[in-house]
């Protein structure tokens, strides 16, 4: 059997919503059954068309249930070669880069979800109570460039995959993808989703001014008299803003890059120097939040 890409897609069903079983000892009758169980009527199609690509026999599809057949002869060449495919037991193939993509799309389509709260919170979502597993599939999607973060519910023994960001949202459609045609349609509404996050610097100068206020006005955290912090996704931003501070208000700012806590990227712009923030609130460019004495 060659390990193609119609194979490592079956494979990846059956670990995720399939079955590779035999009847127990006890019992007189004996049947081997390979089957696929889902409600989507495109992943029971597609499984059976490389099932049948890969064995040459077309197992029998009931539509909106299972995709099923019945063959000592592939039981035991499946359980030969990859062991059990228990929900607690299965285990990720040893595939090339190229091959896994075809594999985390097939088990994605099974157990994944996308989630979409607009401007708020928008990540792709797996989970699965075979750690061991999900550990390999975690190592796939970080070997695509695919950042993620693992959590464990322990009352449910339940082990979750997220992946949140627009970069690594995107990274997963372009390298990965859904063939689900609901979680396909959700992954483009959900990068849609994604505001544009670039500043509209104006031209001239006196709109560069009121811009500027504008911007203070809405983003500027201001810790103390001596600090104030703006933020943005977009290092172009902050380059701007900074030198529009200094260009017009004489106002010296410090530029950084840092990283939140799920693994993206942000810039912070500092203004640390109290004489700065006292230069910044009697030009009016942010409020007198500390009622310093305008001269």
């Amino acid at each position: 059997m060659q390990f193609d890409k119609n194979f490592v897609s079956i494979h990846a069903y059956l670990c995720a919503d399939g079955y590779v079983i035999k009847n127990p000892k006890t019992q007189k009758q004996k049947y081997y059954r390979i089957g696929f169980r889902n409600t989507n009527a495109v992943l029971l199609k597609d499984f059976q068309e490389k099932f049948e690509k890969v064995f040459r026999i077309k197992p029998r599809l009931a539509v909106g249930q299972r995709c099923e057949i019945g063959s000592k002869e592939i039981y035991e060449k499946l359980t030969k070669e990859f062991g059990s495919f228990y929900s607690y037991e299965w285990t990720a193939p040893q595939i090339s880069k190229k091959l896994s993509k075809t594999w985390l799309r097939s088990f994605f389509d099974c157990e994944g979800w996308v989630f979409c709260k607009t401007h708020q919170n928008r990540h792709i979502g797996l989970d699965s109570v075979n750690e061991k597993g999900l550990n390999e599939i975690i190592k796939m999607l970080n070997n695509l460039g695919i950042k993620t973060i693992k959590k464990i519910n322990f009352k449910r023994k339940m082990y979750r995959v997220f992946i949140y960001g627009k970069e690594n949202i995107n990274k997963f459609e372009e390298e990965i993808g859904f063939l689900h045609p609901d979680k396909s349609k959700k992954i483009k509404e959900t990068i849609k989703d994604f505001m544009v996050y670039i500043w509209n610097f104006p031209k001239h100068e006196k709109e560069v001014k009121n811009f500027v206020k504008k911007i203070m006005h809405e983003k500027a955290k201001i810790k103390h008299e001596k600090y104030i912090r703006i933020i943005s996704k977009e290092r172009i931003n902050l380059e701007r803003l900074k030198e529009h501070l200094g260009k017009y208000f004489k106002v010296n700012s410090l530029l950084y890059s840092r990283m939140n806590g799920i693994g993206n990227r942000y810039y912070e712009l500092d203004i640390n120097k109290k004489k700065e923030v006292q230069r910044l609130i009697k030009l009016n460019i942010i409020p007198n939040t500390f009622k310093l004495k305008k001269s």
